[in-house]
């Protein structure tokens, strides 16, 4: 719940180190199954998934990701209703729960969001920011976390969401 059918999420291709894994644009997570995966390069050419669309926003951000990370496996990023609107202050995490401790100096605020990101020089500075940390608030955009696996990546994701108060 709350996730939406903006929902992305990448992986590093185990093989391929230069090529991620990525749903495809226009179809629902809820529906969306393995075969359904485009396997893209960094410089955006589909590989495996032909006919299926790229969305450019997300190549934008998580191609950068993936080139200047090398340590990131997996990438997760929603637009939430939760996330949206605590990116919306732009600020940081207060340390003031066990959970909100988890990123406690390991997660930035990136406040340089310009609309729709389709410029892979802004990718590029969220990448640079990130840098070895595991969480990005994306000002007025959403919620990014990297790991070194889906898994984590996943997790890091659920436990922000789930630690961005919804501001009432």
């Amino acid at each position: 719940r709350g996730l939406g059918d903006v929902y992305k999420r990448q992986v590093r291709d185990p093989e391929l180190l230069d090529h991620f894994w990525v749903n495809p644009f226009g179809v629902s997570f809820k529906q969306i199954k393995v075969s359904d995966l485009i396997l893209v390069n960094h410089d955006g050419v589909i590989v495996e998934g032909k006919g299926a669309a790229l969305n450019q926003a997300a190549f934008a951000i998580h191609s950068q990701i993936h080139k200047h990370l090398p340590h990131v496996t997996a990438a997760a990023h929603t637009h939430s209703v939760y996330g949206k609107s605590w990116a919306s202050l732009g600020r940081l995490l207060d340390p003031i729960t066990q959970d909100s401790c988890a990123f406690y100096e390991d997660h930035v605020l990136f406040n340089e969001f310009n609309g729709v990101v389709l410029d892979l020089a802004e990718g590029q500075k969220i990448a640079t920011m990130l840098g070895q940390k595991k969480a990005a608030i994306l000002q007025n955009h959403g919620l990014l976390t990297v790991g070194t696996s889906v898994e984590a990546a996943a997790w890091w994701y659920i436990c922000l969401l789930y630690t961005s108060p919804s501001p009432r």
